[in-house]
């Protein structure tokens, strides 16, 4: 437990001495819902919709979390490199341990930055029940979990920081595209469909559209099973990567 809590601790200290890091990382999320939530919200509207900012928030929210979560895996490449990983995992201590403190960390890290964009997000209109806020916390812990761990496990076969950048653009922007952070989930080609429900991401902003706007379209109970049940599963893959590392 006290490697855990040291590992976790470094992870969100790094992060807090960081302002250039937490500033440039809000440059996107606060993008998309100035551009697209002012840009389309009237066609959303004229289309019966309703309010697209209340529509496109909690897309945005959680596009910010899995964006954290994932890229935070790039620092057991960057701590391998230099050295660092080397120093951790040749202590006397699990490398389950090892793992865990670090996605506790980036999941923490990555919880807070999407905090900070749900409360930015009031200020272009966007107006949570309150209730779902506390609601939203666990799944916004949930989806912060199960893509640190997506992310360590990908890191943890890879030696190179640009190698592994590119297949994290390649996995994470349609992971986001196709989550339904930008259009419902009704009606959808069959093709479409298939991949929105393959997607893990859609039901992290479905669940938090369900808690935060009030709308969801397979269910709350069903987004928390099924986003448990794959972060229990990314924590296994990821353990085990990460436990196979040479040093």
């Amino acid at each position: 437990m006290n490697t855990i809590y040291i590992l976790w601790l470094r992870q969100v200290k790094r992060y807090l001495r960081s302002k250039s890091r937490i500033i440039a990382s809000l440059g996107q999320p606060l993008l998309f819902l100035v551009a697209m939530g002012f840009g389309f919200g009237p066609i959303f509207q004229k289309a019966g919709q309703g309010n697209y900012i209340q529509f496109l928030a909690p897309g945005i929210i959680a596009m910010t979390i899995l964006f954290t979560s994932t890229f935070s895996g790039i620092e057991v490449v960057f701590d391998r490199q230099f050295g660092f990983l080397k120093e951790t995992l040749v202590a006397p201590v699990s490398r389950f341990s090892i793992m865990f403190g670090r996605t506790l960390g980036g999941a923490t890290v990555a919880v807070i930055q999407g905090i900070i964009i749900l409360l930015l997000s009031l200020l272009v209109g966007f107006k949570p029940h309150l209730f779902g806020v506390i609601v939203a916390f666990p799944i916004m812990f949930l989806v912060a979990m199960l893509f640190t761990a997506f992310g360590t496990a990908i890191a943890s076969k890879m030696n190179d920081m640009h190698g592994f950048q590119l297949i994290m653009n390649f996995l994470v922007m349609p992971l986001f595209f196709l989550s339904g952070a930008f259009f419902p989930l009704n009606d959808l080609p069959k093709a479409l469909s298939i991949i929105t429900r393959i997607d893990p991401l859609t039901y992290g902003v479905d669940g938090l559209r369900a808690a935060l706007a009030g709308s969801s379209h397979f269910g709350l109970a069903t987004d928390f099973l099924v986003l448990g049940v794959i972060t229990f599963f990314f924590l296994a893959l990821g353990s085990y990567l990460f436990s196979k590392i040479e040093i």
